[in-house]
């Protein structure tokens, strides 16, 4: 086993030869969107980030569903499926089968098993004093979605969630893999401050994140604004608070959607000065969105410094 529990990596990753090792992961949730071919494109999506965090290739699938036998039409099913089988091909993995379960409550996800060098295996235990970090998404994905079963957010605006939640981390995963970087992890359900607090607490250093012009999603402060804030971005807030020093003069508002629980977030990426500006290039090379949002200070038992 070279990653396991430890440090609340993204994956486990097992050493099978001296030059091949596999990673596996495994996700799924309730519907987030009201189209089932777009639930199951985000959901796979997401599925499929924990292996391009650990800067994996992804190689097979397996379905997980829950859905009612009565009172649903198959169809529902199927669209749902047939989004997932999209996103599985986008991502050259083969889909080898999965598990069903009557039940009242849809559910769906994908059990994933990717292929790694074991000595380019990327974990979020590797950030080093003076290394920059680096986002690949925007966020508020959780604000937006809580909006969307409120049908308080227009079309539009939920056309491009969606877009964010259905683009893959391949790319950014083939860039970081291409420069060679320090640490990574994915953005998901415990919002950035959960997850970066995991990565400092996991490197032992201290992490300073510049709030003047963090990426965040459009609209989202006007949905805080109107009561969308899920209570898992609350929570979220109360895990990481004895370990996040936030300045007295930022926004409320910035902390709401720093502690978001995000659905098929972006990467966050601890790579070193020397090599910041060539994982820029390769980012935009590919087309990938990235920011650079703070950077990694001293050794410490792991602190968020929000500035």
């Amino acid at each position: 086993m070279l990653v396991g529990r430890e440090n609340f990596d993204d994956a486990g990753v097992f050493r099978l030869t001296d030059e091949l090792a596999i990673i596996q992961t495994v996700d799924f949730f309730t519907p987030i969107v009201d189209d089932p071919f777009d639930f199951g494109r985000i959901t796979a999506v997401n599925s499929f980030s924990d292996v391009y965090a650990m800067g994996g290739k992804p190689v097979t699938a397996m379905n997980i569903v829950c859905f009612p036998k009565k009172g649903l039409d198959p169809q529902i099913l199927k669209d749902i499926l047939l989004g997932g089988l999209e996103i599985i091909n986008q991502t050259g993995a083969v889909l080898v089968g999965g598990h069903s379960v009557d039940d009242t409550e849809i559910k769906y996800g994908l059990s994933i098993t990717g292929v790694i060098h074991p000595d380019k295996v990327v974990t979020n235990a590797g950030a080093k004093t003076g290394d920059r970090l680096i986002l690949t998404k925007p966020v508020g994905t959780g604000i937006l979605t809580t909006a969307i079963k409120a049908g308080f957010i227009s079309k539009q605006a939920e056309q491009d969630v969606i877009g964010w939640m259905t683009t893959l981390n391949k790319d950014a995963c083939e860039a970081m893999q291409d420069v060679g970087v320090n640490a990574c992890t994915d953005i998901t359900g415990f919002g950035f401050l959960g997850h970066a607090l995991e990565m400092a607490s996991a490197s032992k250093v201290d992490m300073i994140i510049n709030s003047v012009d963090f990426p965040i999603l459009p609209t989202v402060i006007d949905m805080i604004n109107m009561g969308m804030l899920p209570a898992g971005s609350i929570e979220n807030l109360k895990y990481c608070k004895e370990s996040v020093i936030i300045d007295s003069n930022i926004s409320p508002f910035i902390i709401d959607c720093l502690s978001d629980a995000q659905t098929s977030g972006g990467l966050l990426i601890s790579v070193s000065a020397d090599k910041v500006n060539e994982l820029h290039n390769k980012l935009e090379e590919r087309n990938c969105p990235h920011y650079e949002v703070g950077y990694v200070g001293e050794q410490s038992s792991g602190v968020i410094r929000v500035r």
